[in-house]
């Protein structure tokens, strides 16, 4: 990895990202009047029903499907039931999570367990395999970790969230999500193999916001008056972007072999920090905000010094 190419992922990849965040940032303390914690879940829900939906179809549609195309789901879910895995029994049988609410332990293993796969993901994979990385963030976003944050992202909010707590009708949850039916829309158009590249166009067009917003978004979650993480929270940090990818490193080496770009742009996947949606989840289910959004701020501030070593590993 040459210093040209660092100095190229600094300046197409993390420098919009931190400008952004900082914009978020900057909102939250020049703009007390327009409260962050309800533009932040205002703006989810752009996000969410208008913004991410065209950006799905344009990137479904456009995919070259393949059996390698497809192994990117399997090793996105294997990085989730690692993370899990991990997580769990240090949050809930260990000294490091004695103490803590259950709100607080549900948050801090939502957090550590799913990851930013399409928000993240999209501008890094494009920046490294062009427009096939934007159909690998869609795949892993889609068949793998959207379902999967609203089934059993949902379980966990819910029965190991708080006492006694019952499951939300899941199924109805995931099939009410209108980016997934734009991303099975693009599928369906994919294999028809319709002519529809002025509609492809316009939609992603349309989907080119949900980036900017969303790490808008994130500098808005940030606690910035209190960034100091506790133990749980380092936990969280060092089992996504580290532990869990390279055991998925592991088992596809083990079962691919060599990797090829899909296979190693699943791993990038696996790497991404916590989802942008951490606060605004947390808040929904009512577990503990300030939990998800510190674990969300540390991982996506030291994904910045793990990336370059996972991209050196896998190229």
């Amino acid at each position: 990895m040459t210093s040209a190419f660092l100095l190229q992922l600094l300046l197409q990849v993390w420098l919009p990202i931190a400008l952004l965040v900082a914009a978020g940032g900057a909102w939250v303390r020049f703009r007390p009047q327009f409260p962050a914690e309800a533009l932040r879940v205002n703006l989810n829900r752009l996000v969410i029903d208008v913004f991410a939906p065209p950006l799905l179809f344009a990137l479904s549609a456009q995919a070259r499907i393949s059996h390698e195309l497809l192994t990117i789901p399997l090793l996105t879910i294997t990085g989730i039931a690692i993370s899990f895995a991990l997580l769990y029994p240090l949050l809930w049988h260990t000294s490091m999570g004695r103490g803590l609410k259950r709100e607080t332990r549900a948050a801090i293993l939502l957090a550590g367990t799913f990851g930013n796969v399409l928000f993240m993901g999209y501008p890094t994979l494009t920046f490294l395999y062009g427009d096939s990385g934007g159909s690998y963030a869609a795949f892993a976003d889609v068949l793998a970790s959207t379902p999967l944050v609203w089934t059993f992202g949902v379980w966990i909010a819910t029965r190991l969230g708080h006492e006694g707590g019952h499951g939300h009708s899941l199924f109805r949850t995931v099939l009410t999500l209108p980016p997934i039916w734009g991303f099975v829309l693009g599928f369906a158009v994919n294999l028809t193999g319709a002519e529809m590249a002025p509609l492809i166009k316009a939609a992603k067009f349309m989907g080119q916001a949900t980036i900017p917003i969303m790490m808008f978004n994130l500098g808005l979650s940030i606690p910035w008056r209190d960034l100091r993480p506790s133990r749980p929270v380092l936990a969280a940090v060092a089992v996504k972007l580290l532990l869990a990818p390279l055991l998925v490193y592991g088992l596809a080496r083990a079962g691919f072999g060599s990797l090829r770009p899909a296979q190693a742009g699943a791993i990038l996947e696996t790497a991404m920090p916590t989802m942008l949606m951490a606060a605004s989840f947390a808040d929904r289910f009512h577990l503990d905000v300030r939990a998800a959004a510190l674990t969300a701020s540390w991982t996506s501030l030291t994904f910045l010094l793990t990336l370059p070593g996972w991209i050196a590993l896998l190229r």
